[in-house]
């Protein structure tokens, strides 16, 4: 007779406790943001129960259950959840309030019976937001001939999860709907519903409302575009004058500036060749409000051409620059 490996046995053994241990789906509990889940534990004869331990990530809560189970002792383990736990007599449900955003996830309970059976519930936990009004906007907007296209969406203010949408005219959900308006099927509303696990809510728009934007927006495009084509004018205009006074100051600031000069005027002539040369000197007044009051001066000196010329010419400019200063 063959003998059974000992790892085969480990194997076998480590199978049957894990289907032991394994549960059916997860019950779906669905929370709102800031309000309270239940998870549910159905127990059939509640008079048997000992013992309930509560985990998610980490331990949550350990529940005791003395005199045939009149008596309920709630021990809270994590820190999460200190004064958010309580616990339903006689169904001996969980109750979490005041859920947040991270409450979502995996949750479990070990209920130990008298006989030393354990019963395992498993449940998953989402939390939403109750929706507020949806929101209704124009994406296209046609008209011709009297007819009214648009194409309407819905859709809420935050990026939720689990949102559908529908439609009051509509056989399908879905957060899209196009219109076609015609003279015929004029004054009728269209509502948008948005739901989500834990809320519902509605708008509604007037399809008369819609197509009179529409024209409304069509009649008024030619007065926008020229009222811009104005405004352009007019800038153009005023640039063109800004240009032109820069200008004329600037010419009024250069004949200024031609006017502050003062000229010295030197006649030289030698013994070979007599020959008239002038020499200007260039004198830049200090003080512009000085130059207004004071006239223009210009000093001519007559000198006769010698071999010392050069030296005389640039000793009679010094004399006349420091007399002016």
């Amino acid at each position: 007779m063959a003998r059974c490996q000992p790892w085969i046995l480990f194997l076998c053994l480590q199978t049957c406790l894990v289907a032991a241990g394994r549960d059916t789906d997860p019950l779906i509990v669905n929370g709102t943001l800031g309000e309270s889940a239940t998870f549910p534990l159905n127990i059939q004869n509640s008079q048997q129960v000992k013992t309930i331990a509560w985990t998610s990530e980490s331990s949550v809560a350990f529940i005791t259950l003395e005199d045939s189970g009149k008596t309920t002792k709630v021990f809270v383990t994590h820190n999460k959840y200190k004064g958010r736990i309580k616990v339903i007599n006689e169904s001996y449900n969980l109750v979490i309030s005041d859920l947040n955003m991270k409450d979502t996830g995996k949750y479990k309970a070990d209920i130990t019976t008298t006989d030393t059976n354990t019963i395992t519930r498993s449940y998953y936990l989402h939390v939403y937001r109750r929706l507020g009004n949806p929101k209704i906007t124009q994406s296209i907007m046609t008209s011709v001939n009297g007819t009214c296209n648009v194409t309407l969406i819905c859709s809420v203010d935050k990026d939720e999860k689990n949102v559908t949408y529908r439609w009051s005219s509509a056989t399908k959900e879905g957060n899209v709907l196009q219109i076609i308006q015609t003279p015929e099927n004029e004054g009728l509303n269209y509502t948008c519903t948005a739901q989500n696990p834990v809320s519902n809510n509605s708008s509604s728009i007037s399809s008369q409302q819609l197509c009179a934007d529409t024209a409304k927006d069509f009649n008024t495009r030619p007065r926008t575009e020229l009222g811009i084509g104005l405004l352009v004018t007019c800038l153009l205009v005023v640039l063109i004058l800004l240009l032109a006074i820069g200008f004329y100051f600037h010419r009024r600031k250069l004949d200024v500036s031609s006017e502050n000069t003062v000229y010295t005027h030197v006649k030289g002539s030698r013994d070979t060749k007599p020959v008239e040369s002038r020499i200007y000197d260039e004198i830049s007044h200090a003080r512009e409000s000085s130059l207004k009051k004071e006239p223009v001066q210009t000093i001519y000196s007559t000198v006769q051409s010698s071999d010392e010329i050069p030296l005389f010419c640039t000793f009679v400019s010094k004399i006349i620059s420091h007399s002016l200063y």
